[in-house]
Parts: structure tokens; C-alpha cells; sequence
């Protein structure tokens, strides 16, 4: 079996993610980039050696003897690539959010449905293990039928991650709620089998506009984790981006098509940096501590008590995967290139993805117009029907 040659548009913060898929003589390998930042190219190059094709212009890029992509450039351009790779008459690895409005999300689908390409999402927590152990577990009745779905994300790092970049500017973004929660937002959804139809927001930038001292930072610092650990209070960071517009905190409400109640909520100035979801259903509750980090647990309180049981009826130890975000990254690769050679079911959904950015645009719709509920227009039957 000859190796699949994969190409990669950015290679940014997220670059290292298709260092997955180089895996020479064993079925895949890298070796084109298109990114017109020259620094990218150096560090593309020292990872992939010196042969490795790197690309400043698109067209020439898409010519070049390729069998999938990885689009993994800002989240701004990510319909633009998508639809030239698709066009092309390449598989495509599109990086989360799909898009950053809901019309390119519905774009891309349809530029897949009518030239017949592979256009996979790379929402990773689908393949995170407490989220898969999570999914196993309602939809094995272990709560009974799911009614009411919580989802917490405490962005303990916000500050480093998207308040000193394009990220809080909303022409770039549309917003926080959109390109942080659209992973909360689809695991939302896949653990409760059913898409947003309604949704009533709220959110405000509530904090880090009262920092003193901005722009002086580079945009990419992120520094070690033992650096971020100083970085606190978050009034005093410097360097933040002085042309945000984003909101710090949002909070949602959600009606899902069958009937689940859902409610989001996102902060980016939390000591802490963790998700927690929780789902009740009609036979017991459903809860996740920690994020995949040894000591994880599910807890399953599903018996009646006169108070807190804080270790649940039932407890899971949730082991992480080698590799980056707890395995998933290792394994959602590689579900891409079993795609591309073979086809066939994916854990990942591409219309499942277009959902979580139609919500997420819908809540900033919502909290932009004093939280007036908005619907979250549906996709079209016919496309969707493409994916199935």
C-alpha cells in the first residue's frame, strides 16, 4: 500500500496536529504546505525535512500531487480553503469551527454534495475518551432517556489563548460562543442525539477591557504552562488585544429537537481551565470530573438520596489515550485517513459540525439583541441526506 501524500494549508498553533498523518512507509506522509507566513515555512521544513514543498500561493499548492488536506489555517479562511480544496478534487481534514458564519458552513456542504468530495470535521472531543465513555453510557440507558443537558467550560487560559489575538475581534471570529463553544456545543448535541433548534443568550466583556496595559505582547505568546501559572490576576495581564469586541463570558439556553433543554455557559477568566457536562435523564444523572487528565471520573448518580453523594452510584475511571488532547488527536487522524482510503461511517459529522456554529452564531445573535431568542435555521434535507 503506497503512501498517502498529504498536504496541509497553516501551520499555525494547530500545525502540529498533521504531524499525525506522517507516518512514512506506514501509510501516510506529509510533504506540501501552503502558508505565506515565511516562519512557517522554516518550522514546516524542520519538521518534515528539507524536501518537504512549501507553497505561498494557493493554485500552485492544489496542483501538486496530493491525495487529502488538512485545513488548519485561521478560522476565517477556513471556508475559502475548504471550498478550493473540495473543488479540487481533494479529501479534506477541516479544522473546527467549520466556518464562522452559518451561510459558509451551508456553502461547504454543498460544495461537497455536488462534487462528490470528502469533507470531514475535526471535532476531536468525539474521539476524547470521557466524552466517548460519556456517549457509551447514555446511550446504553444508563440515565434513562436524556431531558435536560448542562455544559460548563471554564477557560482557565483565556486570556493568553484569545484575548491577545484576531480571536476577540469579531469580523475574524463572530464569536467566542461560536469558535470556543463549537466543541461544546457538538458534544452537546452528539451526547444528547439531537441538533439546537431555539436558542436565548447572554454574555457580556466583563473583565479584560479594564486591563491597563495592551498591545505591547506578541500575538502568539502562550507561553510554558508553568508561565501561565504566573500570569493571575487577570487584570494584570499586558498585552491583550486593544481592538477586542468579544465577549468574556456568555451564557445559553437551548431547546433541542427532541425536546432536551440544554443551557452553555463560558468563561474566560476562571482560575481553573476544565469542561463538565452533565445530563439528567429519566432514570438517573450523568456527570464528568476533569477533562482526560489522570483521575478523571463519570459519576452516575441513578438511586435517591437525602443529599449529596459525592462519589455517585456508579464511578468510572476514565484512562487518557497517548497523544495530544487525551488520544484524540492520534485517533481522529486516523479516522481521517481510514476515510480517505476506504470511506464509509465517521465519528465526526459534518453536518453535526455545521450545528454547532449555526447555534453559536444564533447565541451571539441572541446576547447582541438583549437576549431575544433566535432560531437556528435548519439544514438543508437534501444536502444533509449527502452526509448521511
Amino acid at each position: 500500500m503506497s503512501d498517502l501524500q498529504i498536504g496541509v494549508i497553516g501551520y499555525g498553533l494547530r500545525g502540529t496536529l498533521s504531524r499525525h498523518a506522517h507516518k512514512p512507509g506506514g501509510g501516510s506522509r506529509v510533504v506540501a504546505l501552503y502558508d505565506p507566513e515565511p516562519t512557517s515555512g522554516e518550522r514546516f521544513r524542520e519538521a518534515y525535512g528539507e524536501s518537504a514543498a512549501v507553497h505561498t500561493d494557493l493554485a500552485a499548492f492544489l496542483k501538486s500531487e496530493l491525495d487529502a488536506v488538512f485545513v488548519i489555517s485561521p478560522d476565517w479562511l477556513h471556508e475559502e480553503h475548504a471550498v478550493a480544496v473540495l473543488e479540487a478534487g481533494l479529501p479534506v481534514y477541516l479544522e473546527k469551527p467549520m466556518a464562522i458564519t452559518t451561510e459558509g458552513c451551508d456553502r461547504l456542504l454543498r460544495t461537497a454534495q455536488t462534487t462528490g468530495g470528502k469533507l470531514y470535521l475535526g471535532h476531536n472531543m468525539r474521539h476524547m475518551p470521557f466524552v466517548r465513555e460519556m456517549k457509551r453510557l447514555i446511550d446504553s440507558g444508563a440515565i434513562g432517556e436524556p431531558k435536560v443537558a448542562w455544559g460548563r467550560h471554564f477557560v482557565g487560559h483565556g486570556g493568553d489563548f484569545y484575548f491577545q489575538d484576531w480571536h476577540v475581534e469579531q469580523k475574524y471570529g463572530t464569536s467566542l460562543l461560536l469558535q470556543k463553544g463549537a466543541h461544546d456545543l457538538d458534544v452537546l448535541h452528539w451526547l444528547c442525539s439531537a441538533y439546537t433548534t431555539e436558542v436565548t443568550a447572554m454574555g457580556a466583556l466583563t473583565l479584560y477591557d479594564q486591563t491597563q496595559d495592551k498591545g505591547d505582547a506578541d500575538p502568539w505568546w502562550h507561553g510554558s504552562d508553568e508561565e501561565r501559572l504566573t500570569r493571575w490576576p487577570p487584570l494584570s495581564l499586558t498585552g491583550l488585544n486593544p481592538k477586542m469586541d468579544m465577549e468574556d463570558v456568555s451564557m445559553m439556553l437551548m431547546r433541542l429537537s427532541n425536546g432536551v433543554l440544554a443551557s452553555y455557559q463560558q468563561c474566560h477568566y476562571t482560575p481553573d481551565y476544565w469542561r463538565n457536562y452533565t445530563v439528567i435523564g429519566t432514570e438517573g444523572r450523568i456527570e464528568n470530573f476533569g477533562n482526560g487528565e489522570p483521575g478523571t471520573t463519570i459519576r452516575i448518580w441513578n438511586k435517591r438520596h437525602h443529599g449529596w453523594q459525592e462519589a455517585g452510584d456508579q464511578t468510572y475511571e476514565v484512562r487518557p489515550g497517548e497523544g495530544g488532547h487525551g488520544g484524540a488527536d492520534p485517533e481522529i487522524v486516523g479516522e481521517f485517513l481510514r476515510y480517505v482510503r476506504e470511506g464509509g461511517a465517521t465519528d465526526t459529522s459534518p453536518v453535526a459540525a455545521r450545528y454547532s456554529v449555526a447555534t453559536g452564531v444564533a447565541g451571539a445573535e441572541s446576547l447582541r439583541a438583549g437576549s431575544t431568542p433566535v432560531r437556528v435555521p435548519a439544514a438543508d434535507p437534501e444536502v444533509a441526506a449527502y452526509f448521511a
